[in-house]
């Protein structure tokens, strides 16, 4: 066991669960971040009953309002914080053509993927420097790597989707400006890819367990002090841009 700390957004179901679950494994206290209080509850309550601790926190990382009331609590109640994971996300409306996805859409879409980690990461600054060392993950998709997508050879190339791969694009970007701020005050920020996981986000269509899409996310949650930090990963390693 340890006295460390972690935050999950989005973490009532699926590979924020997963995440939860394999850190409180792994003897973190856990902070099961849920917008739904009831859903929360009911994850959390599953997790302690296979001997985890972990404690529901209400976060809406689209709200300035809920990030700021959540890193207060965190704070009263802890003092600090030693692992970030920005989970939460979402894929948006329908998929469309780029040339008809409604502006509107988008812009919800960078609100949660983009905007949310971003509020979610400043908020928890002060809490993740009261911690020795500590390690923030943006949950980022291969469907951000441009280098994948300009690439006909990639798996992905084919799924243009302007508003949900732009905004992973996007993460991955404040990946590195953060990375590189916070390496003197020893916080790694890193993006992980979890790949194409069956999941409620895409009706269960991938073929990859949250077993498996925890994993890279996992790796880089626990990273020690000799870890990579401003990187881009997934299971077998770095992607591209």
């Amino acid at each position: 066991m340890t006295d460390k700390t972690a935050l999950v957004t989005g973490a009532n179901k699926s590979i924020g669960y997963e995440t939860a679950r394999r850190l409180g494994k792994a003897g973190y206290r856990v902070w099961l971040g849920s917008r739904d209080r009831e859903r929360g509850e009911a994850a959390a309550a599953e997790l302690r009953q296979k001997g985890h601790d972990v404690r529901v926190l209400d976060i809406d990382v689209a709200s300035d309002a809920s990030v700021k009331a959540a890193a207060l609590r965190v704070l009263q109640e802890d003092g600090r914080l030693d692992v970030l994971v920005n989970n939460a996300g979402i894929l948006g409306g329908p998929v469309l053509a780029p040339s008809e996805e409604p502006v509107d859409v988008i812009k919800d879409v960078y609100e949660v993927n983009v905007f949310g980690p971003i509020r979610t990461t400043q908020a928890f600054l002060p809490l993740l420097k009261a911690a020795p060392r500590a390690n923030v993950v943006m949950v980022s998709s291969g469907l951000g790597s441009l280098g994948g997508l300009t690439d006909p050879a990639n798996e992905f190339y084919a799924i243009n989707i302007l508003g949900y791969n732009s905004s992973k694009t996007a993460l991955n970007a404040a990946t590195v400006a953060f990375s590189k701020e916070l390496a003197a005050a020893d916080i790694k920020v890193n993006s992980a890819d979890p790949g194409y996981t069956a999941t409620d986000f895409n009706g269960h269509s991938g073929y990859r367990t949250v077993e498996q899409a925890a994993e890279i996310i996992v790796r880089l949650a626990t990273l020690d002090e000799n870890g990579p930090t401003g990187g881009y990963f997934y299971d077998e390693g770095p992607l591209p841009w």
